[in-house]
């Protein structure tokens, strides 16, 4: 299994996880839109690697260029990163997250099955799993998500359950992701968002590196020790060590799998804040703002499944983080 598809391949996650796939001697095919990524990305992935890989610019929602990518391209298995995450903005445009995620991957799902394509892992989050009253969460936990972006997750979660019930053929894992963060130790690629970011540390950066005046905390009357929101926080190559463990997994014990991708660990907006200032010596201008919609409260990982099945542990901590991330804004100021 040496021919994998990443869709989504030139985004954030997707750039790391074809590095990490380039260096384990895998070929790469990657499958972008370029809605919220440059192609840029990629020359710096074979800067990197010093290897080449293939691009296409196809939207999944297009099924004829869709079926040209499988009709034309030798593939083992396929990475499934593409679709749309902001949970702001997927209150605002269920129905554009809806068409993007969930018809998305069907129309990818059609082609997998038709080339007889059965090897899948897919990234999906911990947003599926909206309030919890018992942490940290396991896989076992309910689901309830909380916004239309979780929502678009664990529709495509039970169908690819369905998918796998009704042909056992297939090997699926699910990754539910916490709170990606970090950029390659290079500092080649990072997180590269367009506008205002929807995500805390990059926010955070840009604000440090002058580029946005002030860091939006969206409601300090959580039921927290500080009153401002806890997240699990994982560093992109740990993130992305998972899922190469995940893809190997497939080959060594074929099925369906689960597994939660964090720390363990959660951490406030406040206790990111400072550990940014203290490893950076900038000082971070904050303005306290409303809630938004479809945030909850504390959300952190169990994640001794995927230590157990997968033989995966994360080696970065919030130092490494924040460095990691400062690294890639003083090289990048203005991005890709």
């Amino acid at each position: 299994m040496k021919n994998i598809l990443v869709t989504g391949g030139a985004g954030y996650i997707g750039s790391h996880i074809c590095v990490a796939l380039l260096n384990a001697d895998y070929k790469v095919l990657v499958l972008d839109n370029l809605s919220n990524s440059k192609v840029a990305v990629l020359e710096r992935v074979k800067e990197i690697t010093g290897r080449s890989l293939q691009f296409v610019k196809v939207d999944l929602l297009d099924t004829q260029k869709t079926a040209a990518v499988f009709e034309e391209n030798s593939i083992d298995a396929v990475i499934h990163l593409a679709g749309l995450k902001a949970v702001g903005e997927s209150n605002k445009l269920p129905l554009h997250y809806y068409r993007n995620n969930v018809v998305g991957t069907l129309n990818l799902c059609e082609r997998m099955a038709k080339h007889n394509i059965k090897n899948i892992v897919f990234s999906s989050s911990a947003t599926v799993y909206g309030e919890q009253q018992v942490l940290p969460i396991k896989e076992s936990a309910a689901t309830s998500p909380t916004n239309p972006y979780g929502r678009t997750k664990l529709i495509i979660e039970n169908m690819l359950r369905d998918i796998y019930n009704a042909d056992p053929d297939w090997n699926i894992s699910i990754l539910r992701y916490f709170n990606p963060v970090g950029a390659h130790k290079s500092g080649k690629i990072g997180e590269n968002p367009r506008g205002i970011p929807n995500n805390l540390m990059p926010y955070i950066a840009q604000v440090a590196a002058g580029r946005i005046e002030r860091l939006c905390i969206y409601g300090n009357d959580y039921p927290t020790a500080d009153g401002t929101g806890v997240r699990d926080y994982i560093h992109v190559l740990d993130l992305v060590a998972g899922h190469i463990k995940a893809l190997q997994k497939l080959v060594e014990r074929p099925g369906i799998m689960n597994h939660n991708l964090g720390t363990g660990a959660g951490y406030s907006v406040l206790e990111i804040i400072a550990a940014f200032e203290a490893i950076t010596g900038k000082k971070i201008p904050c303005e306290i703002v409303g809630r938004r919609e479809g945030d909850v409260a504390i959300v952190y990982a169990d994640c001794s499944l995927a230590k157990r099945e997968l033989a995966w542990s994360v080696d970065n901590g919030m130092r490494e983080m924040c460095e990691d991330v400062w690294r890639w804004q003083m090289q990048n100021p203005t991005g890709y």
